[in-house]
């Protein structure tokens, strides 16, 4: 949730100022880009070097850059941030934010902002309990900023009770729930398949396809990123997911992804069938390998379960169901009669008599059919950007079932 996000991490005079670094670091591997701001205050207890370091960024403090005739330009932070998180937020830099006083760089940055603002506090139990405290977070929760609670625990005073700057994992966690709330399938939970099937022959031989998955692994991701809690159902592939809210199920055969694409189903809000599902399978499958002789061989086979017909008729009202169909000939009536056959909200059209488009390739270029026969063309993209067209048009239909 927090990859690419832009993050100003605020770092104010207390004794907590060393959990910053901690949290800086968990921000970077979790894919957001972080500037780090401090006040002059700050500097009593931890160095710039350590979170320039860890935030592979600059780290700043005064208003002019040293000997440069420059200057930080607080209206260019505010602007660029995603969020901007005081952590460890002091009673004094939470009472000069409510003031609107604004004598460094962070206060400035601060009241040039446009994004939320997360304040952490961190001080000594009297102090945070104290009721001009109090009044200050009440008045910062006023103007739309988010107090981050602090933990009770054992303080620097030696006392023990509420103060405690909230943990690294507990800011960075909460941060990622904030970001997924605002995400359009946050909460939603969807099935994507993917890759291809190998129907065995022997232990060393199948039936199978060209399909690399990448298609469907993109879709995923794609999903994942704009906030779905994404179930993917791959037969054999070398890709690898990156988004921690995917869960991957490996499977072989059409068998298993029937398996494992039914029991899911049932709680999923939307299922996207990428799969290239071999239609067939040998009838008997050797228990050892089949040798080569000078006679002809046969293989009888039979056709596999159909696991997009199957979700087809088990669809429910709230729940959406995307097909693919990779065709050769007669593409958009072969596509249409899919969409009928197998109950589809939408199905994705290619075609490999389209340059760069099908199995393996890095692009595609498909159509988009509902199931009233409106056709969405779309040119030759970068798989990455062919599931954003794709995600873009299941949300319209989303929207429209609400």
């Amino acid at each position: 949730m927090l990859r690419n996000k832009n993050i100003i991490i605020g770092v104010s005079g207390s004794i907590a100022a060393y959990k910053s670094a901690f949290l800086i670091r968990l921000l970077i591997k979790a894919g957001a880009n972080v500037k780090v701001i401090m006040t002059p205050a700050s500097l009593d207890f931890i160095t710039p070097l350590t979170l320039s370091t860890l935030s592979k960024n600059p780290v700043l403090v005064n208003f002019a850059k040293d000997n440069s005739g420059e200057w930080n330009n607080h209206v260019e932070f505010g602007i660029w941030a995603d969020a901007i998180v005081i952590a460890p937020a002091s009673a004094n830099t939470i009472a000069k934010m409510a003031g609107g006083i604004c004598d460094n760089l962070l206060l400035a940055t601060y009241l040039s902002s446009r994004c939320k603002v997360y304040i952490a506090p961190a001080m000594d139990l009297d102090m945070y309990k104290h009721p001009a405290t109090t009044a200050n977070l009440n008045l910062l929760k006023s103007f739309g900023n988010i107090i981050i609670n602090p933990e009770n625990g054992e303080l620097a005073s030696g006392l023990v009770g509420e103060g405690r700057m909230a943990e690294p994992e507990t800011i960075v966690s909460f941060l990622e729930n904030e970001f997924s709330a605002k995400l359009p399938f946050s909460k939603k939970k969807v099935l994507v398949t993917a890759g291809p099937t190998y129907e065995a022959i022997d232990p060393v031989r199948f039936i199978g396809n060209h399909s690399s998955g990448k298609m469907g692994f993109a879709i995923a991701e794609e999903f994942a990123k704009q906030g779905a809690d994404v179930t993917l159902v791959c037969g054999p592939t070398n890709l690898v997911t990156t988004n921690k809210n995917i869960k991957r199920i490996d499977i072989t055969s059409a068998e298993e992804l029937y398996v494992a694409s039914t029991k899911v189903f049932a709680s999923c809000d939307i299922a996207v069938l990428s799969a290239a599902v071999a239609d067939y399978k040998p009838t008997v499958t050797a228990n050892q390998k089949i040798k080569k002789t000078a006679n002809s061989k046969t293989i009888d086979l039979i056709p596999t379960k159909d696991t997009l017909a199957e979700l087809g008729r088990l669809k429910k009202s709230n729940q959406l169901l995307i097909g693919f169909a990779l065709e050769t000939e007669n593409e958009l009536e072969n596509a249409k009669a899919k969409i009928k056959k197998k109950n589809l909200d939408l199905i994705v059209l290619n075609s490999l008599n389209d340059k760069g488009a099908g199995f393996k390739n890095e692009t595609n270029k498909i159509s988009i059919i509902n199931k009233h026969n409106k056709i969405l063309n779309f040119e030759l993209k970068n798989k990455s950007e062919v599931a954003k067209d794709i995600i873009a048009e299941i949300l319209k239909l989303k929207s429209k079932n609400k």
